[in-house]
């Protein structure tokens, strides 16, 4: 029987050796989306015809001996925010379910299929990718592997599902608020959210179909169950040969797990401890430090510049309502209270284009901080979300929702802080596992590090990887 938790290395092996039929490891992980669609809901589309002739194609290929990809026959899956020759994006937006199938491979599909992929289905997210959660009106809600009242994450979220299900062994996603490292904390599995800029968004949707911007904090990356895993799906698309691991012996590491107004659950917290403790027992200098700047700058900077495109361009009548929703929100605002959270949040995220100019040279100044400090530390590990994978949660509205952190109330959009250094300081952060909380759920921890230093994360996740366990399958 072929074990579709094996690593897609083991997989390439055994295609190499001629074990297994590339249409055959396809026809295994179609069976397991078959029997796990019902509880799941994570693959919300399939070309399962097109999959089939690829394989076979690769199949014949290969007993001719030619020369292949280093991806040859693997089968997998694609977030539904990318676009895929016969399966355009949908992003979970009712306008866009009935797109002409004849559109083109975005360019993070391209380099996977010109890799050898099989591609053969898309996975679940929330409306324009802009939740923490996975569900939309034209697909429904997708469930986390490990407790399926729990929501497995967003924006890719049916991607990480699919992952920790044993439904596809590689995936592509994308981050802008977190949408890799988030679902990739709650599904136990792995995640890499590059630099911002190195690799290609081109065939992301949004934007809208066909109308490319290279927008500001969203990146593209892989995720996987494992380190050398995602090692191979960042060689295949930065397009540049896998480093050697190299020892962690003398790095010298910072733990952020504390900031004032950020909350953090308790078994979060002791999985960050968990991953220090492990870099430290393999040779690092761990300790406790942070840049030189505060949360709340810095957050004031990110959620300013996080949704800020949506209040340009707009049509006369909606600028007006949206003039007008800024003015009530300053009201409420000046009255604290209850809602004053709320409002505050709303008014970062629709900062008109001087406030814009304005936090974008903030921003470079707490990049400046960041880069010096990086001149003393090699990396810093911290949470990611505030808590494990919460209920489903998708009512009342994003910055009304409320969150139980340890017993307290915290607003929705605390989701964001933790995430906030990496996104809005434009660095690379590796999402590593660290276990599973007593509820049984997965904890993972962020690793990020200086700009362009992607191969230098996976040495450090590798590490902590050895020393904790990694990937834990779910009791399915």
């Amino acid at each position: 029987m072929t074990d579709v938790y094996a690593t897609a290395r083991a997989m390439i092996a055994d295609l190499k050796a001629k074990k297994i039929s590339a249409r055959e490891l396809l026809n295994a992980h179609l069976a397991r989306n078959d029997a796990l669609h019902p509880k799941l809901n994570a693959v919300i589309r399939t070309d399962i015809e097109r999959a089939q002739k690829d394989a076979l194609a690769i199949d014949e290929a290969r007993a001719k001996g030619a020369s292949l990809g280093p991806l040859a026959g693997i089968p997998m899956t694609v977030k539904d925010g990318y676009d895929v020759e016969n399966m355009p994006a949908t992003s979970g937006n009712p306008i866009y379910k009935d797109r002409d199938p004849k559109c083109a491979d975005a360019d993070m599909v391209k380099l996977v299929r010109g890799a050898g992929a099989v591609i053969w289905g898309k996975t679940n997210v929330p409306f324009m990718l802009a939740d923490l959660q996975s569900y939309n009106s034209v697909f429904g809600t997708t469930n986390n592997p490990y407790d399926v009242t729990r929501t497995p994450g967003g924006s890719s979220g049916g991607a990480a599902a699919a992952l920790a299900a044993g439904i596809t062994p590689i995936e592509i996603g994308s981050d802008i608020g977190g949408s890799l490292r988030h679902p990739a904390n709650f599904c136990g599995v792995m995640s890499l959210k590059p630099t911002w800029g190195v690799l290609p968004a081109r065939g992301e949707v949004p934007p809208p179909p066909g109308r490319y911007v290279e927008t500001d904090l969203a990146v593209v990356g892989p995720l996987a169950r494992n380190t050398e895993d995602l090692k191979l799906m960042w060689s295949v698309t930065h397009q540049s040969a896998a480093q050697p691991r190299k020892d962690v012996k003398g790095a010298r590491v910072a733990v952020w797990d504390e900031e004032d107004g950020w909350p953090l659950a308790r078994d979060v917290k002791e999985g960050v401890i968990r991953a220090a403790s492990a870099l430290e027992k393999a040779g690092a200098h761990v300790e406790r430090a942070k840049p030189k700047f505060s949360g709340l700058e810095l957050l004031d900077c990110y959620m300013s510049l996080l949704v800020a495109i949506t209040s340009l361009g707009l049509p006369p009548d909606l600028l007006k309502a949206w003039e007008g929703s800024r003015e009530k929100d300053r009201a409420i605002l000046a009255e604290g209270g209850a809602g004053a959270m709320g409002a505050r949040q709303r008014l970062m995220a629709t900062a008109t284009y001087r406030e814009i100019v304005q936090q974008q040279v903030i921003r470079q100044a707490m990049k400046d901080r960041l880069a010096e400090f990086f001149t003393r530390y090699d990396a810093i590990i911290m949470p990611i979300s505030p808590t494990t994978a919460i209920k489903h949660l998708q009512e009342p509205a994003f910055n009304d929702r409320i969150l139980d952190v340890d017993g307290r109330p915290e607003p929705y959009p605390a989701f964001l802080y933790w995430i906030s250094v990496a996104t809005a300081l434009h660095a690379p952060a590796i999402t590593v596992q660290t276990g599973l909380a007593a509820s049984g759920l997965p904890v993972g921890a962020q690793i990020i590090g200086p700009w362009h230093t992607e191969d230098r994360l996976f040495d450090y996740a590798a590490a902590v990887e050895e020393a904790l366990g990694g990937f834990v399958k779910p009791s399915l």
